[in-house]
């Protein structure tokens, strides 16, 4: 397995700042934001699709530091029913236009999440009760988010990028491990998993578990931890409307790798992901608000190297 970094968990630093901190710490990977939620602080998407000097300039960049791109993130809401919506699509699907100019076959993204018939918002339903939830939850798959899907992977498809991968987050119709399987099994393999344990953790769900069943559906990997607050939970349960600058007084919280699960969960999360055949990057993504940006990618790096699998291909088993 490789360590590579999400670079918006530094987004104060320049793009030549973010790529030789990657460098001098050892890693493999950077995966670049292209817009939507985030303000693409390292590159500009515009400019890389207009113009082969811009994208032959990143690469030589990227390279000069013994670096690759893992992958291109373009997470948003594109099944907004307000104008955002259609911002966000426009972004994913400019993403997917520059991935294969860089080589990348990977865009990382969200599902989206549609309102219910006439919203003018996102409605995320997680209960089967009043009996009106279940019926804007089947208008949403039905009338939103199937259509959608199908034609963004077939627009993904003729456009020669093979992956998308969705993270499974909160306030998304594509949360947990049923509900990507399901749009996988409705749109094809073009979808799978941005695979991020910190949403999973804060859910209620076993990350490890999750690996198991998703297996050969897991395409990229971030790096993140959640620590829970069991006294404050006692009072609130897991969900959690406090803002995260709020730190002291939520629920939980994301915290640098550590901060939340030691290394004996993370070692096995690296061995769940072998068993599950994914040898590839795990991708750090910073989000701990009381802890520096690199610091934080520093002392992240410094846990995935004590727990991290190698390359097992040299072992050759004793005969007897």
């Amino acid at each position: 397995m490789k360590i590579g970094l999400n670079t918006d968990s530094v987004g104060h630093l320049t793009l030549d700042e973010t790529l030789d901190l990657a460098a001098e710490l050892g890693l493999d990977h950077v995966e670049f934001a292209t817009g939507a939620w985030s303000t693409a602080p390292h590159i500009d998407i515009d400019r890389l699709l207009d113009s082969d000097g811009a994208r032959r300039e990143l690469l030589a960049k990227v390279a000069d530091r013994g670096l690759t791109i893992s992958a291109l993130t373009c997470s948003g809401n594109p099944l907004h029913p307000g104008p955002s919506g259609r911002e966000h699509d426009q972004v994913a699907r400019r993403t997917i236009a520059l991935a294969p100019l860089l080589g990348v076959d990977r865009v990382v993204m969200m599902s989206g999440l549609p309102g219910g018939p006439g919203d003018a918002n996102p409605n995320w339903i997680t209960v089967s009760w009043p009996p009106e939830t279940t019926q804007i939850l089947d208008w949403q798959w039905t009338e939103v988010v199937l259509p959608y899907w199908r034609d963004l992977v077939a627009h993904s498809r003729d456009r020669g990028v093979p992956k998308l991968a969705l993270e499974m987050h909160a306030h998304q119709v594509v949360y947990n491990v049923p509900t990507l399987l399901r749009l996988r099994e409705e749109v094809g393999p073009v979808v799978g998993a941005n695979f991020d344990p910190s949403h999973l953790m804060w859910m209620g769900a076993d990350p490890l578990a999750a690996i198991e069943t998703l297996g050969e559906a897991i395409y990229h990997v971030h790096a993140k931890d959640t620590r829970l607050e069991p006294s404050r939970q006692a009072l609130t349960s897991r969900l959690e409307t406090l803002p995260v600058m709020a730190a002291k007084d939520r629920s939980w919280n994301y915290v640098t790798l550590g901060y939340g699960h030691d290394d004996a969960f993370w070692r096995a999360f690296c061995l769940a992901l072998r068993r599950a055949g994914y040898d590839d990057v795990l991708s750090i993504e910073h989000e701990d608000v009381l802890v520096a940006p690199v610091e934080g990618v520093t002392k992240t790096v410094d846990l995935l190297g004590r727990v991290i699998l190698r390359d097992p291909s040299s072992y050759k088993p004793q005969e007897i």
